[in-house]
């Protein structure tokens, strides 16, 4: 089979990888342009396009695939499938209609739940315990086409969306060299998604991450692990972005003013401190105050000794 594979991210790569060492052939990769990144804005390739020319695959990078240029070019490469992870742009008929056997795409989450954009942070937001990988058919909709397969893996409580997305990055590569051949015999047949149980997880912005005190601690501390590693979660101190990058809820703590720090009196390895929240203590475990290094609770309450009893939030 001529493939064309499209995927930008890190989630891509290992879908990317599986079909370069299957008996397939990866006639084109097709990802995003580069974007300036960093404080020096210098561009950056996508982890996709890293990827492809480790394995010297020849690369395109559309603005539109909607521009007839960019589809003329795609035609050229005379692609039986086109298999597609998290690309980043949906794609217009003239493209869809391009391959035999259609295009499909590696979706990290169950669908018809959680399509878009950012699918494993909103299931650690939703407090899952499960999600998983979809392989679908895509058709002109925002991940509403049928399915051809699901597979499913649980949320562990130190999952962030940085570590779930490797690990259903890796089942959504296994996956996808599981239906394809069965695919390709003709063997499935496409499942219409269930639109009465949809939901969608639209793109997470930059402000996302700002801490609300009043939120229960369980709430704050999932919003901590989807926001690592993009854009962090975070509050404020004496005007300084303090962001906390690793936490546990607690309950039977005591009652404190919103937003204040309190010690934490336990076990060695309990967190030496945490933040009053409107239900329950958040459990600091590693922060991070701008301009700093990261450090564990203890460390950083050994260089800011009147950290306990400050008021968090405030700019």
């Amino acid at each position: 089979m001529r493939v064309v594979f499209m995927g930008s991210p890190e989630f891509a790569v290992p879908s990317l990888e599986s079909l370069v060492l299957s008996q397939h052939q990866v006639v084109a990769v097709h990802t995003q342009p580069d974007r300036p990144a960093g404080r020096g804005r210098a561009l950056l390739a996508s982890p996709v396009k890293r990827a492809a020319a480790a394995w010297k695959l020849p690369v395109v990078q559309p603005v539109s695939l909607k521009r007839p240029e960019a589809v003329a070019e795609l035609a050229g490469f005379r692609p039986d499938l086109i298999v597609v992870a998290a690309f980043g742009q949906i794609l217009p008929r003239s493209v869809l209609e391009l391959p035999r056997y259609g295009c499909l795409n590696v979706h990290p989450s169950l669908l018809p739940r959680f399509r878009g954009a950012s699918p494993v942070a909103a299931a650690i937001l939703a407090g899952d315990e499960f999600t998983g990988v979809s392989i679908m058919l895509l058709d002109e909709g925002l991940d509403t086409g049928p399915l051809l397969a699901r597979a499913q893996l649980p949320v562990a409580d130190i999952d962030t969306t940085d570590s779930l997305g490797a690990k259903l990055a890796r089942l959504g590569a296994q996956l996808l060299l599981e239906v394809l051949p069965r695919w390709l015999k003709g063997e499935i047949i496409p499942r219409p998604q269930d639109e009465a149980r949809a939901s969608y997880a639209g793109p997470i912005s930059k402000t996302a991450g700002e801490i609300d005190w009043r939120l229960a601690a369980v709430a704050i501390w999932r919003r901590v692990r989807a926001c690592q590693p993009w854009p962090g979660a975070y509050t404020r101190w004496q005007g300084r972005r303090l962001e906390i990058l690793e936490a546990v809820p607690l309950s039977g703590e005591e009652a404190a003013p919103v937003g204040r720090v309190v010690a934490l009196a336990g076990e060695e390895k309990a967190p030496a401190f945490g933040v009053a929240t409107g239900d329950g203590v958040l459990g600091i475990i590693r922060l991070k105050l701008e301009g700093k290094q990261a450090l564990g609770a203890a460390d950083f309450l050994r260089g800011q000794r009147d950290f306990v009893g400050a008021q968090l939030g405030l700019s």
